[in-house]
């Protein structure tokens, strides 16, 4: 079976997809001879959230509590376990997690950052932070709000690595 190929930046393998051996199966990247360097990623992602429920949110009725604490805990405990939730993820030292929802017309934009020094990057968990604050804010108000839209989880940027870094455009 043909190994498929990547749009991507080249990796280690080149074009090939590095989660991929030679004969098409799934495999984890052996990072063992990485050297382990100062990584940070940055994703966002954002919810919608009808005028009325989010009224509720912003003056502090929400029944089970602040949805936006909530949130960025549960954004930071994600990231702490995106290994345990993404199969072939390392388990990576997190130096630091943080987690900010910001108001924006009709919701919020949700952007998490993820540090650490390891021999793979934390695109990940940064990312799974991101879903995870979103999920945790959709949770929380589904009561009062079941039209809710959640959206737009991308990575804006990253350092270190051997691929350098990357922004969004």
């Amino acid at each position: 079976m043909p190994v498929p190929e990547s749009n991507a930046s080249a990796g280690e393998t080149g074009t090939r997809l590095s989660h991929v051996d030679a004969d098409g199966r799934v495999r984890m990247v052996d990072v063992g001879a990485k050297e382990s360097t100062r990584r940070e990623a940055v994703a966002r992602g954002s919810i919608t959230i009808a005028a009325d429920a989010l009224a509720l949110i912003r003056d502090g009725r929400i029944a089970k509590g602040d949805p936006l604490q909530a949130a960025r805990l549960a954004g930071i405990m994600a990231a702490k376990r995106t290994a345990d939730l993404i199969p072939l993820c390392h388990p990576l030292p997190l130096s630091h997690v943080d987690v900010d929802l910001r108001e924006r017309p009709g919701g919020y934009e949700i952007e998490a950052t993820a540090r650490t020094t390891a021999q793979t990057g934390v695109e990940m968990e940064a990312l799974t932070a991101v879903a995870a604050a979103a999920l945790t804010v959709y949770d929380m108000v589904k009561a009062v709000d079941k039209t809710m839209v959640i959206g737009g989880i991308r990575l804006m940027r990253k350092t270190g690595g051997r691929s350098g870094g990357y922004r969004r455009r």
